[in-house]
């Protein structure tokens, strides 16, 4: 090898490794904004009178981070409807500091980065004062990371594992967090209560493994053996990855030691797959199978499929849903029906709501600032002043300087200092054709 050769090739495998390291340093580029409102840009901006925290001041500049795609889909499609219909309907009212909401919508893909990714693009480029958002837990823990240093209020419609409600109280979110669905020590004491009601006193758990099904896992095994019953895997709890192939062995965790019933806290399409890996096992045989809020669509049990016979594998399978019972529920049924052709899904009130929310506390405070929203949205939710449903109505009276109390459709949104509200459980049952029924309600 020449001596010219030589420095050559050095020379060459240097530019290579360069423009390696060029390439891989460059930033992501952010998710790509999925729709605005009317009112907005496309490709939305940041402007540039921004107030002392996220967002803007004289502007409310809306965002929401829900499931378009991934496991969670089919039940975050419908809740971004809802919040849809809350933007057009304020806006055709005179919109909120007397412009139209800017409206901004991301998928987070079920998917804790992909959140954090599109919850960066939100506050950093959309300049957003706060997101409706997210629907997993997981995917809410990872966006308020960078929500909450930014002063940008989060609040989730579905986010219902008990470690938010730890976190508050440690003072991690300084107020810039809240839900509009009661957390899971609530709906696990609710499951309990059902599965001792219809005579379950030996239980297994399955549930993913993420914040939402270990924090139900948690709180439900506590409340179960309070009423008396067992935990049979309670030393080996069975907790699935959503994103293996295989769930052979999970299902045989669950199902194998003979219980009465599972509690599966689940997700629908690797929730799915374990049911289905349990059914071919011959393990649901005579085993009652409880389910939760995660799983309350219509294509799950058809995902799951059919027995040999033709039967629905989940057919008779009961479970429960944070309920709705406001005092608007029905106006909101009808008029969400006919702008949409939908029937009223799991989350689409509490969607609604938490929109609602922040559209009437950046009014009430006559700032589109997370910092201004934050400073009123306990005073809208709660007690004292005066009731009102009709979100048109709450806007113009908190405009003319009037206290509100708020009533949504979902229920009357009283938060705590914590970011929680209180709620009642629907009782819901897996019909033969396939079909869900609301057959009772719990409290816990």
């Amino acid at each position: 090898m020449t001596k010219r050769f030589f420095s050559t090739l050095c020379l060459a495998l240097l530019a290579t490794v360069t423009t390696i390291w060029i390439v891989a340093c460059q930033p992501n580029t952010p998710p790509t904004t999925n729709s605005t409102s009317p009112t907005s840009p496309t490709n939305s901006t940041a402007p540039t009178n921004t107030g002392s925290g996220g967002g803007v001041k004289d502007n409310l500049r809306l965002g929401a981070l829900l499931p378009i795609t991934g496991d969670l889909s089919s039940i975050g499609a419908p809740m971004i409807k809802s919040i849809d219909f809350l933007v057009e309907t304020v806006n055709k009212c005179g919109g909120v500091l007397g412009k139209p909401i800017t409206y901004i919508k991301e998928d987070d893909r079920t998917d804790p980065p992909a959140g954090a990714e599109a919850m960066t693009k939100l506050v950093k480029v959309d300049n957003v004062g706060a997101v409706v958002g997210s629907f997993a837990s997981s995917v809410s823990t990872a966006a308020l990371a960078i929500s909450v240093p930014n002063k940008v209020v989060q609040i989730s419609p579905g986010s219902t594992s008990p470690v938010f409600t730890e976190r508050a109280k440690k003072g991690e979110f300084n107020g810039y967090w809240y839900r509009t669905a009661p957390p899971d020590t609530y709906q696990a004491l609710a499951l309990a209560n059902l599965a001792y009601k219809k005579g379950a006193r030996k239980v297994a758990t399955l549930v993913i493994n993420n914040d939402y099904g270990v924090g139900f896992e948690k709180s439900f095994v506590a409340a179960f053996e309070k009423l008396g019953g067992t935990i049979v895997n309670k030393n080996k709890p069975t907790r699935y990855d959503p994103k293996a192939t295989t769930f052979e062995a999970e299902a045989k965790g669950a199902f194998g030691s003979k219980p009465d019933a599972v509690a599966a806290i689940l997700y629908p399409d690797s929730g799915g797959a374990v049911i289905k890996a349990a059914f071919e096992q011959g393990l649901t045989k005579d085993v009652k199978i409880l389910l939760t809020d995660g799983v309350k669509t219509e294509d799950f049990p058809k995902l799951i499929g059919n027995t040999p016979e033709g039967k629905l594998i989940l057919a008779g399978a009961l479970g429960t849903v944070p309920g709705a019972d406001g005092k608007s529920l029905d106006t909101f049924t009808k008029a969400f029906k006919e702008k949409t052709g939908q029937d009223l899904g799991a989350f689409v009130p509490h969607s609604y709501d938490a929109a609602a929310l922040i559209a009437i506390a950046a009014e009430a405070a006559k700032d589109g600032t997370g910092e201004g929203i934050k400073s009123k949205i306990r005073e809208v939710a709660n007690a004292p002043g005066q009731e009102v449903s009709d979100v048109c109505e709450a806007i113009k009276l908190v405009k003319d300087g009037k206290d509100i109390d708020y009533q949504g459709a979902s229920g009357n949104i009283d938060l705590d200092e914590y970011g929680d509200v209180k709620g009642s459980y629907d009782v819901w049952e897996v019909q033969p054709d396939g079909k869900i029924k609301v057959i009772d309600r719990v409290s816990p």
